[in-house]
């Protein structure tokens, strides 16, 4: 699907799936917000151009909204959107009633999650509601899933703030093993690649728990430093349970 795209702000997220879109025939209109990220895809990705908000929304047929939600309030009103546009939303805090507001006469209007690694891919898209144009232009390199529901979709975004604990735990770990072998770079490729033989791009069902499973021989290092950790399982769900009133999510289902 080679399509005109279109992104009103420029910060990492932009810039990841617009690298995540690179050598696929696209013609990509970027707005100036970040000037340097802006002007570092149009030197890098063929097919990138840089234009005012205005021109962005009206030479493309697909529009991604990448800014954060109260500059949102003061750019889009007035851009000119078209009945016929696909507008694919990727802010926090910007639920779809006030996006279809922002973007009238636009109803064609989906939210998604993408993260940093959708530049390679293997990134996960959940998106409330089905978009037919974010399966086309990523679904081939990233698995796409579709929600019920826009509380289904703000739990997804309240879990995707495990990554970065997660990724401190294991610069932790792989500090520690570092400080035994005195090589930092070797112990961090150690760790990751550990992890990410556990971690397939599309699990089957069950496959991490039967993953666990296999690691929780009594008495074994991989059990006994679980049990010493067990106490960090509680506070994620704090952690998580503590977003709640910003998702706007009321109860577990």
């Amino acid at each position: 699907m080679m399509a005109r795209l279109g992104f009103i702000g420029t910060g990492d997220i932009t810039r990841a799936m617009v690298r995540g879109l690179a050598g696929q025939g696209h013609e990509i209109l970027i707005s100036p917000r970040n000037a340097a990220i802006a002007a570092t895809l149009a030197a890098e990705v063929a097919g990138v151009t840089i234009a005012t908000n205005a021109d962005v929304v009206a030479g493309s047929d697909v529009v991604f909204l990448c800014l954060l939600a109260r500059v949102a309030e003061e750019v889009l009103p007035g851009l000119p959107f078209r009945t016929d546009h696909r507008v694919i939303s990727v802010m926090v805090d910007a639920p779809l009633a006030k996006l279809r507001r922002l973007c009238a006469p636009a109803t064609d209007i989906a939210l998604t999650i993408p993260l940093p690694p959708i530049a390679k891919g293997g990134c996960p898209l959940p998106v409330y509601p089905a978009s037919a144009t974010l399966e086309a232009l990523f679904g081939a390199r990233n698995p796409v899933i579709t929600l019920e529901t826009e509380t289904a979709l703000a739990a997804h975004l309240g879990v995707s703030a495990i990554c970065s604990p997660m990724l401190d735990q294991l610069l932790t770990a792989a500090g520690w093993l570092a400080g035994h072998t005195g090589d930092p770079a070797a112990a961090e490729a150690y760790v990751a690649a550990m992890i990410r033989a556990y971690l397939p791009e599309r699990a089957a069902p069950g496959e991490l728990a039967g993953a666990l499973r296999n690691l929780s021989t009594e008495g074994g290092l991989n059990a006994t430093l679980r049990a010493k950790m067990a106490g960090s399982k509680v506070d994620m769900v704090q952690g998580l349970d503590g977003f709640s009133t910003r998702l706007g999510l009321k109860g577990k289902a």
